[in-house]
Parts: C-alpha cells; structure tokens; sequence
C-alpha cells in the first residue's frame, strides 16, 4: 500500500511546468519525503481556500503560498485582519528547534529570508494610503455600504445623474452631503430636482444623510478621496522577487460591511483596468483574503452575488483570489465551486454543529482510499493539512495529507520602528500621502450659495467668467460705436443744439435774428 500510495501520489503531483511547494505527503502518521505536494504556477489563478480551527496554522500556510509566490515573481495583496503578516518582510529565526525539526522530517534545508514588503492602508494606519472618490465607488456599491434599502439606492442613482449633469464632482463624502442638503433645503435645488428628476420624499434623503454621517463616523472619510489608488501599483518587483502588498485592517474589524464592499470595489477596479490575458505560464497577482467571514456573515444576498460574479471574471485578467477562514461553511457555496486549491487544516468536532461542518468538508474533497478523510481531519497537527488541487490540464488532485513546510520570514508581527522603516522607504507612500485640493461638489455649491446663483450658473462663471468678461466689453463697445454713428442720434444732436441755443438767447434777452439785421 505504502509503495502504490508513493507511485500515485507522486505521478499525480508531477508537473511539467513551474510549481509551487507546499510539503510532503504523509501516510499513517508517516512523512512520505519522496512525494512533494504543491500546485501548478499556471494554476494559481483557479482561486483557492485556507480553512482551519484557530491554531491549526491556517496564516501560516497562507503566509507560504504568499512566499512562494514572490519567489516565482508573483506580486501578492494579502488584506490583514488581525495584524499578523507583516512579518513577511524579516528573515525567520534560522535558530528555531521546532523549524528545524520540521524541515530535518521533510529532509529539506531552511533558508530564513525576508520578502519586499509594501504596507496599505484605508485608515489611519501607517503606510500607502488606499483612496478612491465617490463617484468612482459608484451608486450601486456606495448603497451597500451605507446600508440603503432599495428606493434609497435608486436616489443616490437620481443623485450621482444630477451631480453629473450639473459639473459637481463627487470627491468625498462632504461633496455627497452637501450635494443632499442643497436639494433638500435650497429652494433653488429642490425645484431643479423635481423639474427634471422627479419629485423625492425628504425623509428618504434625510434617512441617506445620516447614513452618511454614520459612515463619517466610522473612519471611512478616510478611504474617499483623492489621488485614487492605481491598482497597478500593486504589481511591482525588488530583486526579481514580486512585491507582497499587505493592507493594514486591525482597525476596521468592527465594520465588516465598509471592509466587504471595499474588497468589491477593489476587485472591481483591478478588473476594469487589468486586460485580459488568458491563461498564462503564471498569474499576475494573487489576492489573500484572511479572516474572510467578515466578508459574508453581514453582506447582502446582491453583494454576495456580485462577489461571486467577480470571482469567475477576475480569473481571465490573471487574478487569483483565496479566502482564509475557519470553516469551509463561512464561503457561500457558489464560490466554493470556483475554488481550484484547497488547503484544510484541523476541524474540531466538539458540537453538532461542528460536526455538520466537518461533513461538509470533507464532501468537498475527492474520495481517498488511503484516509478516512472524517476522522483524520480532527486528528491533524498544527502545520499539517489535508491538500487538492488542480493538475495542468484543470483535473483535481488526489486528497493528500501534507506535512507543512514553515515560512522563511519571520512568524511575528513587526516592531513600530521596523513598520516606519518600510514606510520611510517607500516611495508609493510619498505617492498617495497627499490629498489633492481638486475643487468637489462641497465648495462649488458653497461658493454659489454665497453668490446666490444656482450649481450650473457657479459652474459656468467659474470656467468662463474672463471669456465672457471679454465678449461683454466687446459687445458693449460695439454697440456704443454704432449708436453715435446713426443718423438719428446726429439728427437729434443737431436739434437739441439748435433748439438749446434758441432757449438761451431768450432767457438772456437777445433776439438773434433782429441782431443780424441790425448790423
């Protein structure tokens, strides 16, 4: 059994192209050090799952894949929930008994090195600040995250129409708010709205704005702005090695929803401006999602589905795209069957409910004669993991147990001093840490409120007023020439002199034609 499991296994996880390597097989509790697992380069971009009870080494293996990826000239975006993958960017502990051990049992050799780390943000957190403006969010998106039923979604639609109509660029949240509060409360807005927009109740954009002003208050005036994040920036190189891109989110844990539809907002801009390039030797950028319950537990059935939408088109611009969490149950089903890689580490059967999550793991798994797939999934070790995949030719892999190999940089988070370090080098952190003072629907509608001139009017004086100042002297100019040149006005010169001067010989006593016949 031992010898056909070898032969199987290892002609089922040989690859004529570049792979990635994960661990060694193991059967009956025994590492199998001629049977490498790993998964195909060129299959990266078929998506993956990271599961685990907590402890089970979930970020670690997610960590690996990130390490080998940059290894292979892969950049990475790995969003950190919990704050412990900046440590990619140190070399581990070439010392550790517990790694050596490990990589002794593989007979493999430890290499301890450090990665090129870029630290994001879309807080105020340290690093390259993430931005985008309200009108590149879009209605739809902007909706969900505030909450919005779906009359108040179609108003913010009626809203981001009206803005573009009438030149009022929706910058940051204030350009929204005061985009509201001018066609709620300015006579002038409000019959503009109505007269070619419809009429809309003021309670469902009283109910908007203090979705807004919950919002606001939540952090995320942080995230809209400007200059908006280029996506391609995340697609850089050091050394021959990819970037590994990591958002800082400690901070927003309490905002599943703002983080939900920022991920989709992110996905989507990668998808609108990455072209399309097929199946290629190697994927162009792998996205990690740790923690990703946070993602589904309070997101809308619409934006799992656009989610869902997403992740079978991103695949085609290069993209892959892996979910970490504890149970496979947390990723809705519809995405779950897109996933090529699956990587489940221990599951603990200690409730019914535990246990219904353990059968549905394993049924996601191909059958295997060689383990009782439900009951080893409660025994494996920390770093140890159940594996499939996909072969070259898309066929799943044999369900494999993997002894782990360790990550080579550092399993600990970075200290304050190595973070600014990192940030002080970076030059996408000078790129972003400006905000730009382009002039938004706030200052364009403030500035016409103080004028007493509708948007459209502010707008245009703004753009034009020296144009028309020009055109107005002109015009003036010109109809002043031709009114002294008509022979009416030099008629009526005449008279009036003629008859001016009568008026004054009289009142001086001086009768001029008695004069003239006197001499």
């Amino acid at each position: 059994m031992k010898e056909q499991f070898i032969k199987e296994l290892s002609t089922r996880y040989t690859f004529k192209g570049e792979k990635i390597v994960l661990g060694k097989a193991m059967l009956d509790r025994e590492v199998m050090t001629d049977v490498e697992i790993g998964v195909p380069l060129k299959m990266i971009n078929r998506h993956g799952l990271i599961a685990g009870a907590t402890g089970t080494g979930k970020t670690k293996s997610l960590q690996t894949l990130a390490e080998q990826l940059s290894l292979n000239g892969v950049p990475t975006l790995l969003m950190d929930i919990k704050g412990d993958l900046s440590g990619l960017a140190k070399p581990g502990d070439h010392s550790n008994a517990k790694i050596l051990e490990r990589y002794k049992s593989l007979e493999l050799t430890y290499n301890a090195q450090g990665f090129p780390v870029e630290l994001l943000t879309i807080s105020k957190e340290k690093g390259v600040r993430l931005r985008a403006t309200v009108k590149e969010f879009g209605p739809i998106l902007l909706s969900k995250i505030l909450g919005l039923n779906d009359t108040q979604t179609s108003i913010i639609s009626i809203i981001f129409k009206y803005c573009e109509d009438k030149n009022l660029p929706l910058i940051n949240l204030s350009d929204l708010r005061k985009v509201l509060q001018y066609v709620t409360d300015h006579e002038e807005g409000k019959k503009d709205l109505v007269t070619h927009y419809g009429s809309i109740a003021s309670s469902s954009l009283g109910a908007i704005l203090r979705s807004i002003v919950t919002l606001e208050q939540q952090g995320a005036s942080c995230f809209f702005g400007e200059p908006s994040f280029d996506p391609n920036d995340l697609l850089k190189f050091k050394d021959n090695l990819g970037v590994i891109n990591i958002i800082r989110l400690t901070d927003i844990q309490n905002n599943p929803l703002f983080f939900s539809t920022f991920m989709l907002s992110l996905l989507t801009e990668i998808y609108q401006k990455f072209p399309e390039i097929g199946d290629q030797d190697k994927p162009k950028l792998a996205i990690f999602i740790d923690e990703a319950h946070l993602i589904f537990n309070e997101a809308s059935k619409v934006l799992i589905n656009q989610i869902e939408t997403m992740v079978k088109l991103i695949r085609s611009k290069g993209v892959g795209l892996y979910f970490c969490t504890q149970v496979p149950g947390d990723v809705p089903e519809g995405i779950l069957s897109q996933l090529g890689l699956k990587i489940q580490h221990a599951l603990r059967g200690f409730t019914a409910k535990d246990k219904k999550e353990i059968d549905k793991a394993v049924e996601n798994y191909p059958s295997s004669s060689y383990y009782k797939a439900n009951e080893l999934i409660q025994q494996l070790g920390i770093g140890e993991a159940f594996i499939t995949s996909l072969d070259e030719k898309g066929i799943p892999t044999p369900l494999a147990d993997t002894f782990m190999i360790s990550p080579s940089s550092r399993m600990n988070i970075l200290t304050e001093t190595e973070i600014e370090e990192i940030v002080n080098d970076s030059y996408l952190v000078k790129k972003y840490e400006q905000n730009l003072e382009t002039k938004g629907a706030f200052e364009i509608l403030s500035e016409s409120s103080n004028n007493n001139s509708t948007p459209k009017e502010q707008s245009d004086v703004s753009t034009k007023k020296t144009t028309s100042d020009q055109k107005k002297s002109t015009k003036d100019t010109s109809l002043f020439s031709t009114i002294l040149n008509s022979a009416f006005v030099r008629d009526m010169g005449r008279t009036i002199v003629r008859e001016g001067s009568k008026a004054l010989f009289n009142a001086l006593g001086v009768n001029k034609r008695r004069s003239s016949r006197k001499r």
